[in-house]
């Protein structure tokens, strides 16, 4: 029954629209044809855009600086005029040829326009803190991933050790940090054209043919389907248009980095357009595995995305997407980056076992570059999907309906010990994952004082092993796990091959209604409420059994591999519904002054345990297979200013306080695969951020700084660190330490300086860019630790190179100019044995990239 309703609303949601569009009369096309010229020379402008307002039909200057548009619509209509370097202009026509003039953009600074409200609006009238990221400059940048990204948004954290493992936090919050459990939802929202990504996994992913990133943060729950407790990632793509258009880039790197993008959009008909685009990024191994003499960590992404807009008349649009990406790399692995001496007996500590075992490291430290793998490693990842949006404008806003099926498959082969001896040979968490999603809003004015956004969201998930999740040891294992003198452990083949296959589904149901209002009490006076209700519901099935080893009926030997691993199975059905909302005041003193205060409570949704519970005196801990909802208080206040006409200035203040915080705990046990989920009593995060640019002429400078101090105010029951594991206590009370992964400073600055001037003949502007990240220390342990901690570090990416007036461009690139070596994560490894690995950041890479863009 349910497959059917959710099969009903993606049929709706495609011929609805169809059946109104067919109620529209027939238009008759005519022709306007004009030329775009610089103001000040009267010189013809190539490769203007040129575009008829409200619609998606447009044109680019040709070499005599000429467009020609077939359209239905009847003069007089606005005509929306870009060109690099020069100041957008709208102007309204009469006539059906025009000359256009445009002038050079020397000192004001473009507006940037966001949809993060539903809406199409300038990013410095939004009450929310945002940070907006164009594709161009993305592009520019190198940021092809999120995890590039980060460096020019300085308030997201993003950690992976691979795709699965993701954790994507704003203002250090949203996902638990450490080892990803599938068991939780994200709290920063992952949303691509109105579609939201369940799965960490996605961000990962390569951009493909991006138009801006908007970046959300604070809770943002009454605007967007899913809750986002700490943010949301807007990310639009470039549509397909009704206007012929190319854009492709192919950029050569060290290390052997290829990457090649391209995209094709166009019309098919009078009412259909096309958009397909492609992207492809190959890079050898950051590292090289001692065991197998190979290379190891590299890049081999592959992704495609196709669109489909039909616009049958002026007031319904549907757009038809589909995508898969997917990735390949031999990796990953990470060396050891460290060794602590824990509180066990010292026969049980990492060097002693080493030694034993005639084992050394073959590298001295982690950014030699160098690991030592027995287990062949793979990291398969692929995520797709195909969306239909509609949009229908009525009366004074649009109804939008999205629905979207969308698939994550999870293929990977792991060391979990970080070294070549034989303890854990393979770790092999298979997933298959499956999500349908359908919203339906209207936003629009309601009347001349009041507008906003009200919509109902669903979202099922099923996520289950692919087919069976394996872990399974090899004969080094029995002088790790050894915890006595006894001479049963020597007992030859008693842990070889002994493993365990796991079984796993989670069905995952979540249901919202949700709005949100923009009264003008007055011109200068804004109130916006938000409301929201949320019902979520999770069914588990685990299973685990044990195989392999040595087979006995020893009761001795027995309880030695029960040690290890054991059979393990529970069932648990979870549900829980929630009223959230917000309250924002906005008060728009000028154009150039905008300040807001916001209080909003959220709820991050239950979550439940599928990677194994731990144990005690034999027996499972049942009452840790659920986990409780988060709650958040949010308190925000903001300023938004335009000092002059050719700078922005912004300042945020925010504090969140969290009850029953979902934190990632480890324990020595390894069989509770990747630790397990748990509620802190109370969590604070608190800070302030500063971001702004400014332009001088030719010269644009970018800055942002963040401030965040992020504490356990309370978490009486946590786990010990890595040091005082084998002590008399294997819980710790952290309250007032601090949360990991959050550094208290953080910043990014950047500039570039652009010049007109020819080359080989092409009229355009050279280029210098420079961007600078800078963070400081930060814990790397879900408990305070004294050894697990990661020093601060800078990098500086830059490049430099020509835009030419006709589409094509080249430019020089580098990254980690400096070449810093630094970690962005450290993990203990399992069964907690001393060693932890260290992911170190990619070294200094270099290169060139060429595009064109017609």
């Amino acid at each position: 029954m349910k497959q059917f309703l959710k099969s009903t609303f993606l049929i709706a949601t495609l011929f609805f629209p169809l059946f109104l569009s067919a109620q529209d009369s027939p238009t008759i096309n005519a022709t306007v044809t004009g030329k775009v010229l610089d103001a000040a020379t009267n010189e013809a402008l190539v490769g203007a855009t040129v575009t008829i307002r409200g619609t998606t039909n447009g044109d680019v200057t040709d070499a005599n600086g000429e467009f020609s548009l077939v359209t239905g619509q009847k003069l007089p209509f606005t005509l929306i005029v870009t060109y690099v370097g020069y100041l957008k202009k709208e102007v309204l026509i009469n006539e059906s040829k025009v000359e256009i003039k445009l002038d050079v953009n020397n000192t004001q600074l473009e507006d940037v326009v966001i949809s993060s409200r539903r809406r199409q609006e300038s990013a410095q009238e939004v009450p929310i803190p945002i940070s907006v990221i164009g594709g161009t400059r993305a592009e520019d940048a190198g940021a092809f991933n999120v995890n590039r990204l980060k460096e020019l948004v300085p308030t997201v954290q993003l950690y992976a050790s691979n795709a699965r493992n993701t954790t994507l936090n704003i203002r250090g919050l949203g996902s638990t940090y450490g080892l990803t459990n599938d068991g939780v939802d994200p709290g920063v929202g992952f949303y691509v054209d109105g579609v939201y990504y369940a799965r960490p996994a996605a961000t990962a992913l390569d951009f493909i043919d991006i138009e801006r990133v908007e970046v959300l943060r604070g809770p943002q729950g009454t605007l967007f389907g899913k809750n986002t407790t700490a943010g949301a990632f807007n990310i639009t793509t470039r549509a397909a248009s009704f206007t012929p258009g190319a854009n492709f880039e192919l950029s050569y790197g060290n290390l052997g980095f290829v990457q090649a993008k391209a995209s094709l959009t166009g019309p098919i008909s009078k009412k259909l357009a096309a958009r397909v685009s492609f992207t492809g990024t190959q890079r050898n191994g950051t590292f090289f595995n001692a065991h197998t003499q190979l290379p190891i960590n590299d890049i081999n992404n592959i992704g495609v995305r196709g669109q489909i807009l039909y616009a049958p008349s002026e007031k319904v649009n549907i757009t038809v997407i589909g995508d898969i990406s997917d990735q390949k790399p031999t990796g990953y692995g990470w060396p050891v980056a460290g060794v602590v001496t824990t509180k066990r007996a010292d026969y049980r500590q990492f060097n002693n076992i080493i030694a034993d075992l005639g084992y050394t490291l073959p590298y001295k430290s982690a950014f030699d570059r160098v690991l030592d793998l027995d287990t062949p490693s793979k990291a398969d990842n692929q995520l797709g999907g195909v969306s239909v949006n509609a949009d229908i404008k009525i009366g004074n806003g649009t109804l939008t309906s999205t629905s979207a099926w969308r698939y994550w498959k999870w293929t990977p082969l792991n060391d979990r010990d970080y070294i070549g001896l034989p303890v854990f040979t393979i770790s092999s968490g298979n997933s298959k994952h499956d999500q349908w999603s359908q919203e339906i809003r209207y936003s629009g004015k309601i009347s001349p004082k009041l507008s906003g956004v009200v919509g109902v969201f669903g979202l099922w998930q099923d996520l289950t092993s692919d087919p069976v999740q394996t872990e399974e040891a090899g004969s080094a294992q029995w002088r790790f796990a050894q915890s006595s003198t006894s001479p049963l452990w020597k007992t030859p083949g008693l842990f070889d091959n002994f493993g365990i296959r796991t079984t796993n589904e989670i069905k995952s149901t979540s249901l919202a209604v949700f709005a949100q209002a923009d009264w003008a009490v007055t011109s200068k006076i804004h109130v916006l409420p938000g409301i929201r209700y949320n019902y979520d519901k999770k069914v588990v099935d685990y299973n685990r059994v044990a195989y392999g080893g040595l087979q006995t009926t020893d009761p001795a030997l027995v309880a030695l591999k029960n040690g290890v691993y054991s059979n393990q199975a529970f069932n648990t059905d979870y549900a829980e519904g929630n009223f959230s909302g917000q309250l924002s005041v906005q008060y728009k003193a000028s154009s150039s002054f905008n300040a807001y205060a916001t209080y909003s409570i959220g709820y991050k949704p239950i979550g439940v345990n599928v990677g194994g519970l731990p144990t005690a005196n034999g027996q499972i801990l049942l009452d840790l297979a659920n986990v409780k909802p988060e709650y958040v208080d949010h308190k925000e206040f903001g300023i938004k200013t335009k000092p002059s006409r050719n700078s922005v200035l912004n300042l945020t203040f925010f504090r969140s306080d969290i009850d029953d915080y979902q934190t990632q705990v480890q324990t020595p046990e390894p069989g509770v695969n990747r630790g397990y989920l748990a509620n802190a009593e109370k969590v604070r995060v608190q800070g302030a951020e500063v971001d702004g640019n400014i332009r001088f002429g030719a010269l644009t400078l970018n800055a942002a700084v963040a401030y965040t101090d992020g504490k356990y105010v309370r978490f009486a029951n946590a786990p010990v660190p890595l040091e005082e594991v084998g002590g008399p206590q294997a819980f710790k009370d952290v309250s007032g330490g601090r949360l990991p992964g959050i550094s208290k400073w953080s910043g990014s600055i950047g500039g570039e300086v652009v010049v007109k001037g020819t080359f080989i003949g092409l009229k355009g502007n050279y280029f210098l860019g420079v961007d600078e990240f800078l963070r400081s220390e930060f814990s790397s342990s879900p408990s305070p630790s004294q050894y697990l901690n990661i020093d601060g570090y800078g990098l500086t990416n830059a490049r430099a190179g020509f835009r030419a007036s006709n589409g094509i461009s080249f430019f020089f690139w580098g990254r980690n100019v400096f070449n810093k070596n630094y970690y962005e994560q450290l993990l203990a490894a399992p069964g907690s044995y001393g060693q932890y690995a260290g992911i170190v950041g990619d070294q200094r890479t270099y290169g060139v990239t060429l595009r064109y863009t017609y």
